[in-house]
């Protein structure tokens, strides 16, 4: 049994003081961490040095901090055409190994999705630029400004010389942003060592459902993403000397791509639907009890309207239901001006959001048999290609395990409200993972407001809270340990039972208080 240990007197307004103090030496930071091009997603060997630089600055960090470092080499990457790549380091670290003391394992990543200001950045994607209290950069709040927050908070404890209350591991990888690549075989390996004195695992990699109130996020969806090739040959042709007299590729690739999903978002795929988990009454309430605010959310998004018009329809299409995405043709003249080809070969790219119960090897299965279908309706003399590079299973936690309910009353105590109970529509493969493999208590703690724009242009993470726009939270409980805008969250996890209160500060570092 684990022993008591209360938060000493005036230790939470020192932590409080100190992080205000040291503001901008956490900014710097997270601008150094930014600067790096560390994209796992585009299999290039220039970013794949960027991904090495970055994890072993990651590295650095946590031995300065005294931590016991691995930085474990995971091999090489296996690329489509051939190429291999070596895959970064994958960290495990770890603080403290008191048996009196639970341990916490941090999950986090390292590597971003590419970005370019020619895209519609407003600034230098890799140059960390504050504008009215926003952080931009890519990475800053996916996922390197959440993992700076935990480890700042270890760093203030340091600084103040106070003992930790929980021993703290850390695993953090540089490849989720391409399928988390090595991370579920490291962990099978680490299950017996490493994660074996672990009682709670928290994954701070998605956002709040609004700009102004906190979330604890319990599922997620999976995805399974395919490439759908149409070949001719592999030179292009002139349209003036071939058009008219081919099966062009692009012509095919079109009508695949539109047979898969119509106006209204519905998948077409015959059999998509069959495995997803009925709606229950206690389910559908929940939806109901979630503060959203639909206008604000479309504003905050930027789009004209919706597919749907209610709050609960929006959220189960997010969360519960499947939905399919086309993403790009590779191999299509995409530049400015005007280029009169026929591509010889085209690749379609599109991914299937998978919920409860869906299977992949069954989606895999739907989606070939049903493009082979629509393929041969064609009467094409090309050939078609089809395969699945990704398939990640979605996850769902129990939120009344201990950990949730710890949760709950921290987010109650610090900003006097109770947290919207979320799901998250994109695919978080840790979770699944620790879940299967390690079996231990998995929660999601969102560090990043809605409109914080990961994946897209604009990134960023706020730095303070503005009372000018929605809920001023860090003022509305007037027992809240802080009457400054809130740069800390107190998260009570009880081992094992309701009478001992363990506190873990994993304050938001740089401020991370949201508006």
């Amino acid at each position: 049994m684990f022993s008591p240990s209360p938060p000493p007197s005036g230790l939470l307004e020192r932590v409080f003081q100190f992080i205000d103090l040291h503001q901008n030496e956490f900014v710097q930071i997270l601008k150094e961490w930014v600067a790096v091009e560390s994209d796992s997603v585009q299999p290039v060997p220039h970013l794949r040095q960027e991904l090495f630089r970055m994890m072993a600055l990651a590295a650095d960090k946590l031995r300065c901090l005294g931590a016991s470092v691995d930085s474990v080499d995971t091999g090489f990457q296996q690329l489509p055409n051939g190429q291999t790549l070596p895959i970064p380091p994958i960290i495990l670290a770890e603080l403290g190994n008191d048996p009196k003391k639970p341990t916490v394992c941090f999950y986090g990543h390292l590597d971003v999705q590419p970005a370019r200001q020619e895209d519609g950045w407003l600034t230098d994607p890799y140059t960390l630029t504050e504008v009215d209290g926003k952080l931009y950069g890519r990475g800053a709040t996916d996922n390197k400004g959440p993992v700076l927050a935990w480890i700042n908070a270890v760093s203030t404890f340091r600084a103040l010389e106070e003992d930790l209350p929980v021993n703290i591991k850390f695993i953090i990888e540089g490849m989720e942003e391409a399928g988390s690549v090595a991370l579920e075989e490291l962990v099978r390996k680490e299950k017996d060592r490493f994660f074996s004195s672990v009682d709670y695992v928290v994954i701070s990699d998605n956002l709040w459902i609004n700009q102004g109130k906190p979330a604890l996020t319990y599922g997620t969806r999976g995805n399974s993403y395919f490439r759908v090739e149409v070949k001719c040959r592999d030179q292009d042709f002139h349209s003036g000397t071939f058009g008219g007299i081919l099966h062009e590729p692009m012509a095919d690739l079109v009508a695949l791509l539109g047979s898969l999903v119509d106006s209204s978002g519905h998948i077409l795929i015959p059999g998509i639907y069959d495995q997803v988990a009925p709606l229950t009454e206690e389910e559908r309430k929940m939806y109901k009890a979630i503060d959203l605010d639909l206008e604000e959310y479309r504003h905050s998004s930027h789009v004209k309207k919706f597919l749907f018009d209610t709050k609960e329809e929006i959220l189960m299409h997010l969360w519960r239901y499947p939905s399919l995405s086309i993403h790009g043709i590779e191999g299509a003249f995409d530049e400015p001006g005007a280029k009169t080809v026929i591509p010889g070969r085209v690749i379609g790219k599109f991914s299937i959001r998978l919920v409860p119960h869906m299977n992949t090897s069954v989606v895999e299965k739907q989606v070939k048999q049903h493009l082979e279908h629509i393929f041969s309706k064609r009467n094409s003399s090309n050939q078609m290609t089809v395969s699945m590079t990704l398939g990640l299973q979605p996850w769902m936690a129990n939120i009344k395990d201990n950990q949730y309910l710890a949760a709950k009353r921290a987010i109650k105590t610090v900003f006097g409200t109770e947290p919207d109970m979320t799901r998250d529509g994109s695919t978080i493969p840790i979770a699944r993972i620790f879940q299967d493999i390690i079996q231990k208590s998995v929660m999601m703690l969102p560090l990043g407001a809605v409109d914080d724009g990961e994946h897209s242009q604009n990134e960023k993470i706020n730095r303070l809270a503005d009372s000018s726009e929605g809920p001023v939270l860090h003022h509305t409980n007037p027992k809240s340990p802080h009457g400054n805008p809130l740069t800390c969250y107190i998260l009570a996890i009880e081992f094992p039972s309701p009478n001992l209160p363990i506190y873990i500060v994993g304050y938001f570092a740089l401020s991370f208080a949201w508006k």
